[in-house]
């Protein structure tokens, strides 16, 4: 049974950091690729930035020189590195690895 489980949300104020980790059971992520995607209220779910297998990554514009994705293999964890943060990032930030997600962890930027 595969299981991806989102962590490390939080309030934050603006131009602070946050670390989010995806920590997968089931699969293996090394193998796969990963997605981290967010949705804020109101909004479409928007993907933040991914990466394949191989190692290649993909960011959003928006996100791109702030965020930094990752993987910790012998830990079967990726993780998504936020620094510099901004009211807008404020949204539910989910984690895809193959198709599978969790539930999600909340993250606020205060102005």
């Amino acid at each position: 049974q595969v299981q991806v489980v989102e962590s490390g949300g939080g309030l934050v104020q603006a131009g602070g950091s946050l670390r989010l980790s995806c920590a997968a059971s089931g699969i293996i992520l090394s193998f796969r690729a990963v997605s981290w995607y967010r949705q804020a209220p109101g909004k479409e779910r928007e993907l933040v930035v991914s990466i394949s297998s191989g190692g290649y990554t993909d960011y959003a514009d928006f996100v791109k020189g702030r965020f930094t994705i990752s993987r910790d293999n012998a830990k079967n964890t990726a993780y998504l590195q936020m620094n510099s943060l901004k009211p807008e990032d404020t949204a539910v930030y989910y984690c895809s690895v193959n198709g599978f997600g969790g539930q999600g962890t909340q993250v606020t930027v205060s102005s």
